[in-house]
């Protein structure tokens, strides 16, 4: 490949030298920030040698060229506009500009949570675990593992201590998290999660009978009844209060002298912030979070299969909108309060809608005898299936618009039928083939079919939908 000849037809096709911003890359994408995205001329950049798809998210345009070769096109791009290497971050901040408020909020989110993912599906996983090794008839019937193999039983105790860790515990995670994506000491954030989740406060999962049995006790301070209760697994109060934190951290480095800085600025945020969220935050947060994942509940419970078809159908475009996201917290709090919730009713239907987009992709990949499509329609098929699924839906789906339809059927239909059988996750994973071992266990089955259903749906309505159309073009 002529890497200084791609560089040059990609910087013409972006609109000349001085429509670039910047520029950094991915293992899979170059990240480029427009100064004016309509100057992009997308057939041109389609037809340039080594281009597997092209997509614009989060005030970002970008360009898919495969692992390898996107590190090599990258150092001619670079070369050519005269800039110096910048990560993906820099990258992210100088989109910022091109994003609406939703936008933001949405991408704050995710900074938020995206770090603290792998211990929430650690968590989880074995979660899943410790239920299908308790689970009466799972393997047996009329008994668990651990009543046929009684000695197992301090094992499976420690397996369910470990998974529960990352979710009692989940203040200090999102504390230290949030904290620290609010520009704020992430440490003092973890400090206030620590103080949301303190053993002398009574235990949060059981507000609601503690305060029915009125057995609630109160701090009187400043005149006021503040409630002795934890926020064990609670998302929202959590987040504002590491906001309010963040914010009287740096409104008191401004007029707070260095040589008192050290202890002042923290000492002050700390007891302010949490001050705040005993008597206005935690209260309202608590409601706010429990109203959400009730509601969503609700509305799942409520209306069946019609609820879940809906949901299904139009997960994929929600994806577009980057919206899902914010499906991150509900989900948390959902699987944070299993015993309750019974665990989230998104993460199967996610799993339904990515299997559909590769299912989909596969099937372009098939109807289509072009080379260069289905080079980039296979592996980004695949990919879809095991979860990851921007090269299927960016890259293929969308531009032969039939397949994008096709998964949508086939995510709905699926998702219909999973949720006529209530099938829940009470973890995090991979949403899509290998999403098995977070599944409550006596719903593996219907999730299999519901899988089964998706994949067949979609990849053959595509198959025949693009073949018909481009036959017809």
């Amino acid at each position: 490949m002529n890497f200084p000849k791609i560089a040059e037809q990609l910087i013409e096709k972006l609109g000349g030298k001085s429509n670039i911003a910047t520029a950094a890359h991915c293992a899979t994408r170059l990240r480029i920030v427009l100064n004016d995205e309509s100057k992009v001329d997308k057939e041109g950049i389609d037809n340039i040698e080594g281009v597997k798809g092209q997509f614009s998210v989060a005030g970002q345009y970008q360009i898919i060229f495969g692992s390898g070769t996107v590190n090599k096109v990258h150092e001619q791009l670079t070369k050519q506009l005269g800039i110096g290497d910048v990560s993906k971050a820099e990258v992210a901040e100088a989109a910022a500009g091109n994003q609406g408020l939703l936008q933001r909020l949405v991408k704050g989110l995710a900074d938020i949570f995206v770090p603290i993912i792998p211990a929430i599906v650690a968590g989880g996983l074995l979660m899943g675990i410790h239920s299908m090794l308790t689970s009466v008839g799972f393997f047996w019937e009329g008994h668990s593992v651990v009543s046929k193999y009684p000695e197992v039983s301090d094992l499976v105790d420690f397996i369910n201590t470990i998974a529960n860790a990352p979710f009692v515990f989940l203040p200090v995670l999102l504390g230290f998290s949030a904290t620290r994506k609010f520009g704020g000491n992430p440490f003092l954030g973890a400090a206030l999660g620590m103080l949301l989740v303190h053993p002398a406060l009574a235990d949060g999962w059981n507000y609601a009978k503690t305060l029915m049995e009125g057995n609630i006790q109160y701090w009187k301070v400043f005149g006021l009844e503040i409630e002795k209760v934890g926020y064990q697994g609670t998302v929202i109060p959590t987040i504002i209060s590491a906001w309010v934190l963040a914010t009287l951290e740096k409104t008191f480095r401004k007029f707070v002298p260095s040589y008192l800085d050290n202890l002042v600025t923290p000492l002050c945020s700390l007891f302010i912030a949490g001050f705040l969220a005993f008597t206005v935050i935690g209260p309202f947060g608590r409601e706010a979070g429990s109203i959400i994942s009730v509601g969503l509940t609700w509305l799942y419970d409520t209306l069946g299969f019609v609820g879940g078809a809906i949901f299904g159908t139009f997960y994929a475009p929600i994806v577009i909108t980057g919206m899902h996201q914010t499906f991150i917290a509900v989900e948390t709090q959902l699987l944070a309060d299993v015993a309750h919730t019974g665990g989230t009713f998104i993460f199967p239907i996610a799993a339904m809608s990515n299997i559909a987009q590769g299912a989909a992709c596969l099937g372009v990949a098939l109807a289509l005898k072009d080379p260069k499509v289905r080079g980039l329609a296979v592996p980004s098929g695949i990919s879809a299936l095991l979860g990851i699924t921007e090269p299927a839906m960016f890259g293929v789906n969308l531009r032969y618009r039939q397949a994008f339809f096709a998964a949508m059927i086939g995510s709905g239909l699926a998702s219909a039928f999973i949720a006529f059988f209530n099938v829940k996750a009470i973890a995090l994973g991979a949403a899509g083939f290998l999403g098995v071992p977070s599944i409550k266990p006596d719903s593996l089955a219907m999730y299999s079919i519901g899988m089964a259903i998706s994949f067949i749906v979609a990849f053959s309505l595509s198959f025949v939908m693009v073949k018909r159309a481009n036959v017809t073009a």
